[in-house]
């Protein structure tokens, strides 16, 4: 029932019953609930931003643990890094040094999964910089263990061939030590014999007799055999497998054929004075990988640690060629 109101009338000095028009109903209504709703969004607002409901602080607990799992992530994965980092160290400077293969490049170790979008799904979120920083690093770690997995079965190959690699890596000298007069000039920048100017010599020279034996110095396959009166003059070259060549040039006489199977210890030919040489010898040199190496390395079945040393400190002296 609404409430009725009076109000002193001083014209008639009577007290008269007020009487409320549908219109000033209607208005005060309206301010009523206009002034309700006013305080009703003040307060959901006050409530939004500064009042957690129950659902909302069981979520944000949840967020809280997941940042600290990512954060243990983060370190376990670091940890993981830390182990693959040590297995390519090992693999690099010890199990490929062993069966004289090359370390794999930084370059190719550390690439990661390329592209861009691959992780822009996970951006433009809160915490999109450490789902995608865990993510980039679980990705660099997969590709290293891959890369590294790879690295091992080649390694394993490597292992199992051994014995073949230990036959085909040249280890003796080319010219027996009876048969040697000496080593005419050594490995590195030496004077040349015709132009008198200094150039990167390939090779040994061993001086001897014409028609002295020369050796393959490990097993292989003649793969080129040339004759010729200028440069190396009469030469061969010997595919040893595991990325190992070696060149015998100036020589007299061929005893072996292109495409022939041969054995560390067989003679290959005999010591000339063919092509680009001042006196008889034989030009020697041990290739890996295409690239030229000093041969003084390689005569380990041949020498002794003093001749070793010995034939160090003569190849630093500075000398002239014989080709």
């Amino acid at each position: 029932m609404a409430k009725v109101r009076y109000h002193f009338n001083t014209s008639s000095l009577k007290i008269e019953k007020v009487k409320v028009t549908f219109r000033q109903r209607f208005l005060s209504f309206l301010s009523v609930f206009f002034t309700g709703l006013v305080f009703a969004s003040l307060v959901l607002v006050l409530a939004y931003n500064f009042i957690d409901s129950p659902k909302e602080r069981m979520m944000r607990r949840e967020i809280d643990h997941y940042k600290l799992q990512y954060a243990i992530l983060n370190d376990r994965l670091d940890q993981v890094q830390a182990v693959v980092a040590d297995l390519q160290q090992r693999d690099d400077n010890i199990y490929r040094v062993i069966f004289e293969s090359e370390p794999i490049p930084s370059s190719v170790r550390q690439a990661g999964f390329g592209g861009a979008d691959r992780y822009a799904a996970m951006e433009g979120y809160k915490n999109s910089e450490i789902i995608i920083n865990t993510t980039r690093k679980l990705d660099l770690i997969t590709s290293q263990l891959y890369v590294q997995s790879k690295s091992f079965d080649e390694v394993f190959n490597l292992a199992k061939r051994k014995e073949e690699l230990l036959a085909a890596i040249p280890a003796i000298q080319p010219v027996a030590n009876k048969d040697l007069r000496r080593i005419g000039s050594y490995f590195g920048y030496r004077t040349d014999p015709f132009y008198k100017v200094t150039k990167f010599h390939e090779g040994i020279d061993f001086t001897a007799t014409v028609g002295t034996d020369i050796y393959a110095t490990g097993d292989g396959v003649v793969s080129k055999i040339e004759y010729s009166r200028r440069g190396y003059g009469n030469l061969i070259i010997i595919n040893h497998g595991f990325g190992y060549e070696t060149v015998y040039a100036h020589l007299s006489k061929m005893n072996v054929k292109q495409g022939q199977k041969v054995q560390r210890g067989e003679v290959i030919g005999y010591v000339g004075n063919t092509g680009k040489s001042t006196s008889p010898h034989l030009h020697y040199e041990v290739r890996k990988n295409g690239r030229a190496v000093d041969p003084i390395n390689f005569f380990f079945n041949d020498i002794t640690p003093e001749e070793y040393a010995l034939m160090i400190e003569q190849s630093e002296r500075p000398s002239q060629s014989m080709d």
